[in-house]
């Protein structure tokens, strides 16, 4: 799976106008399940995004988690992570996984951040979203696994 991970201090997602996820501080994940890709693979996403101490502390070092500060994760799914750009001008997206797996490990991998203790809220597999977000720090971070 391949995560692209953004520090927020909020961040919101509307479908049809309508607000459908949106969260205060923590971290907006767009997360895009890869052609062969299983459950393990968004277990070891979901438990490292949990503890990735990207969070300033006191001593205004990155070294708080989601889980120490008590941040929320807006997890957005997004096909084109799986851009191949290699050849030409247009990206190929035949990387991905099919629709049915990656809505399945999509809401897996959303469900094992929850149960890692995080809040999380979610947009829409599939739909046309806007994502709206306010890019902390700038932080972010890309992740495969």
């Amino acid at each position: 799976m391949r995560a692209l991970i953004q520090r927020v201090s909020e961040a919101a997602v509307r479908v049809d106008g309508e607000v459908i996820g949106e969260i205060g501080p923590g971290l907006l994940v767009l997360v895009c399940a890869m052609e062969g890709d299983a459950e393990a693979n968004a277990d070891t996403l979901a438990a490292k995004i949990s503890k990735l101490r990207i969070f300033k502390d006191d001593a205004d070092k990155m070294n708080r988690s989601l889980l120490d500060t008590g941040g929320a994760a807006l997890v957005v799914s997004q096909f084109t992570l799986a851009a191949d750009t290699s050849r030409g001008n247009r990206p190929g997206f035949s990387t991905a996984a099919r629709p049915d797996e990656g809505e399945r490990l999509y809401e897996y991998f959303a469900d094992q951040l929850r149960g890692h203790g995080i809040e999380v809220a979610q947009g829409r597999f599939g739909a046309d979203m806007k994502v709206s977000l306010v890019n902390d720090g700038p932080v972010t971070i890309w992740m495969e696994f």
